[in-house]
C-alpha cells in the first residue's frame, strides 16, 4: 500500500509514466474527452470532487513546468483563475481559446474528469523534471 500521495491506481500509474513535456488534463464534468485519450473519471456527483482538490493533489505528485488554461476563464470564472494562479506561482501559464484547448487535449496522456461545474474549470499540465 502506498504511504502517501495519489492513491487512485490509474492516476498514480499515469503520473509515474509521464516524461518531460508530457501533458495531463484536469477537466470539469462537461469537457468533451477524445475517444483516443485515456479517461480517468473521478466524478461522483455534480460539484464533487472539486477541480481545485484534484489540482492540489496533482501538484503534490507531478512536476509541472507549464500550464494551459482557456482564455475564457478570465471573464467567466475570474475567482477560479485567481485560485489556480495562486497554486502555480512560479509556473508559466499559457492562455488559448477554449476551442483550441479542446483540441490540445488530444495530446494528453490522460484526461482526469472531476465533478466540477464552474465554467472553464479545465487545465492542461505540462510535466517538467525535478533535476
Amino acid at each position: 500500500m502506498k504511504k502517501n500521495g495519489i492513491i487512485n491506481s490509474e492516476l498514480a500509474r499515469v503520473v509515474a509514466e509521464m516524461g518531460h513535456k508530457d501533458s495531463l488534463t484536469i477537466a470539469d464534468c462537461g469537457l468533451p474527452i477524445p475517444q483516443e485519450v485515456e479517461r480517468i473519471d473521478l466524478s461522483l456527483t455534480k460539484g464533487y470532487p472539486e477541480f481545485l482538490k484534484i489540482l492540489r493533489a496533482m501538484l503534490k505528485d507531478l512536476v509541472v513546468e507549464k500550464a494551459i488554461l482557456a482564455a475564457e476563464i478570465k471573464e467567466k470564472s475570474p475567482k477560479l483563475e485567481a485560485e489556480i494562479l495562486e497554486l502555480l506561482p512560479d509556473i508559466e501559464i499559457e492562455y488559448i481559446p477554449h476551442t483550441e484547448f479542446k483540441k490540445k487535449t488530444n495530446n494528453s496522456r490522460a484526461v482526469v474528469r472531476s465533478g466540477e461545474t464552474i465554467p472553464y474549470a479545465n487545465i492542461i499540465l505540462i510535466s517538467g523534471v525535478d533535476f
